[in-house]
């Protein structure tokens, strides 16, 4: 085990892809797990399996996060379930494309209520529950940084938001020795952006490395933050994406 050993953790959208790969990998450094899933059951308890395989306890909640009621439940309940609560991953997520000619305004509050909502509403209650040395570590996007393509504005603003949130949460929890970190994956081979898409070909023409990442490459970064040598890196934004923004 590593020193994530009698941590717990709290992963949104855990039940696939991305998220049940954090989930496994914080699991398998030692965490006992929450995930929360919006609609696929069973899929997050074929991760809660997986997670108890490993000897850990896991625990996955509904609560979609337009819910933000649902979330913050999900994140007291995960408390209350293990007794404290040490790591939160804001992961769940959506894609969508539209231009500023075409987004609706409902879309476009849909959009910013999964992704930065949600993620505030997480990370106000799990710091209330934290003690020194939490971690709060948000999925964004390469797309956060620099849109190469039209159609991403409700996308693009989101993961932007979740940035300029991330540097906020470092100065209000760091002297509680909290720290909140963004990481920022480009390409990554899931069922969201699968490595043999339609578009794939020309994502991989923007990358130094031209190929997709793995999820595993994410959680990988996920548990350094999470764990001992991550405890001085707070307010980062930290880019995975093959160079897709060199």
């Amino acid at each position: 085990m590593s020193d994530l050993n009698s941590k717990v953790a709290f992963v949104t959208g855990g039940s696939r892809g991305m998220g049940a790969a954090i989930a496994l990998k914080l699991a398998e450094d030692g965490a006992d797990i929450a995930i929360t899933y919006t609609s696929a059951a069973a899929k997050a308890q074929e991760t809660v399996a997986a997670i108890e395989k490993l000897g850990r306890r896991a625990i996955a909640f509904q609560a979609d996060n337009l819910d933000a009621a649902a979330v913050e439940a999900a994140v007291r309940e995960t408390h209350a379930a293990f007794g404290r609560l040490d790591i939160l991953v804001n992961n769940a997520g959506v894609y969508t494309m539209d231009s500023v000619d075409n987004l609706t305004l409902d879309e476009f509050d849909r959009v910013m209520s999964i992704h930065v909502r949600a993620s505030f509403v997480a990370a106000k209650t799990a710091a209330a529950l934290m003690g020194p040395g939490g971690r709060i570590i948000t999925i964004g996007s390469n797309l956060g940084e620099i849109v190469p393509f039209p159609g991403l504005i409700a996308y693009a603003t989101s993961k932007a938001a979740l940035t300029g949130m991330t540097k906020a949460l470092a100065r209000d929890l760091g002297p509680r020795e909290i720290t909140a970190n963004i990481i920022q994956p480009g390409s990554t081979d899931t069922d969201m952006n699968p490595a043999n898409g339609d578009h794939a070909d020309g994502q991989r023409a923007r990358m130094a490395i031209p190929r997709f990442g793995e999820a595993s490459d994410i959680a990988g970064l996920v548990a350094f933050l999470a764990g001992n040598e991550g405890r001085f890196i707070t307010g980062a934004s930290l880019t995975i994406d093959g160079g897709a923004n060199a």
